[in-house]
């Protein structure tokens, strides 16, 4: 199958991600996928497999030893325990890695996230050292760096955590860690972006959710950090255990921040969880830059990950094709837009929850547009009368429908 802009599915598929971060709170960056390296573990049995919707494959061969860690750990004057790194991906002298290999480090610590950057999470290669540029995402006491283009092959690169990163109780690692492995000829599939807790919402945003009735949704939805009055339109009974309200429009439950315990601690969780998985999803190197200028009308497109510096535009169908553990990530600079009446089209057995959608911008369906995935919105997604997704909505200001259908993957 070819992509109707002249990309082969041949090319793409040579070229494919492998990666996820386990994004979440309670498994906030996404694993490596499908590595022929492996995960270290040094003193500890600890692995960096991640969780919920990311997946940790085992092909391929690995020649390297386990990465160090560095000690044993302790505390300080303050009584504050000194992290040390547990296990690393890539191990260290790992050979044959991904093109598409991220990187990951377990800590003995939960870390303070803003300590972790590329400034303090580092990978280089050649002598003297050059940078590889990329993205830190970090939770669950683990950081993912994600190089944002493919790596080069055949490389020796040198990955180094310094003492730059601090635990949640402000103290540093003891001592720089660094680790080595050098990569293959090829990349290897993609992995699904891994959401954390927000997985288990089919709506969730953080300003607000209303709908113009009947709206028909089947799943939990999730407001934070506003209170439950800004979910309007549902008509929503609270429960007598004041945990979660219901709504003759909702299948499942309905949760805000201002709703009894543990709901507004979950909330927090899932809430932090979708804006990770924003930035994971962002990360990923592209497979396919600027296919048809932003506008892909009518195409028909493998799996791979394709990334745009303008809006994205649905103006006719879109089909994609592809297997049942196929990964489609669009990386969309400014707004998604898909025109009345147009639908998404899943096909050759593509499954709408290997498919995601990171906007930077807004989010719009048109009129009885239908959509398949998750979009991850920097800001508002709105459904207009009649739209449809098979997918979740998760947004950092507010999700607005007018009697539309959503339904979980």
């Amino acid at each position: 199958m070819t992509v109707n802009s002249g990309f082969s599915r041949s090319h793409l598929t040579s070229l494919m991600l492998t990666l996820a971060v386990a994004c979440g709170a309670s498994s906030s960056t996404s694993t490596t996928g499908a590595s022929a390296t492996g995960t270290s573990s040094t003193g500890s049995s600890t692995s960096a497999t991640g969780s919920s919707g990311s997946s940790t494959g085992s092909s391929g061969s690995s020649t390297g030893s386990s990465g160090g860690s560095t000690g044993s750990g302790g505390t300080t004057s303050s009584g504050g325990a000194v992290p040390t790194v547990l296990s690393t991906t890539p191990v260290s002298g790992a050979t044959s890695v991904p093109l598409n290999q991220g990187l990951s480090a377990t800590f003995s610590e939960a870390m303070e996230a803003a300590s972790l950057t590329p400034t303090t999470f580092t990978l280089t290669s050649g002598s003297p050292p050059v940078a590889v540029a990329g993205t830190v995402a970090y939770a669950s006491a683990k950081a993912v760096f994600w190089p944002t283009a493919l790596l080069a092959t055949a490389t020796v690169f040198t990955a180094t955590l310094t003492t730059g990163a601090k635990s949640a109780s402000g103290v540093p690692l003891a001592a720089s860690h660094s680790w080595t492995f050098t990569t293959g000829t090829a990349a290897i599939p993609g992995v699904p972006v891994d959401l954390g807790t927000a997985a288990g919402y089919v709506i969730l945003a953080s300003s607000g959710i209303s709908t113009v009735a009947p709206s028909a949704v089947t799943g939990a939805l999730g407001l934070s950090p506003a209170a439950a009055t800004y979910i309007t339109g549902f008509s929503l009974v609270m429960d007598s255990t004041n945990v979660f309200s219901t709504s003759a429009q909702l299948t499942g439950k309905a949760y805000a921040a201002d709703y009894a315990p543990p709901t507004p601690t979950n909330l927090t969780t899932a809430v932090a969880d979708m804006g990770t998985a924003f930035t994971a999803a962002a990360g990923r190197a592209p497979d396919v830059t600027e296919l048809g200028a932003g506008d892909i009308s009518g195409m028909t497109l493998p799996a791979g990950v394709y990334s745009w510096s303008s809006g994205l535009l649905l103006s006719t169908n879109v089909t994609l094709t592809g297997s049942g553990t196929d990964v489609w990530i669009f990386q969309i600079a400014k707004n998604l837009t898909v025109a009345n009446g147009v639908q998404l089209v899943l096909a050759g057995g593509a499954q709408a929850k290997n498919v995601f959608w990171q906007v930077s911008g807004g989010a719009a369906l048109g009129t009885t547009a239908q959509l398949e995935g998750t979009i991850l919105c920097q800001t508002a997604i709105t459904l207009n009368t009649g739209a449809s997704l098979t997918g979740r909505l998760l947004a950092q200001t507010a999700v607005t429908l007018s009697a539309s259908t959503v339904v979980a993957p």
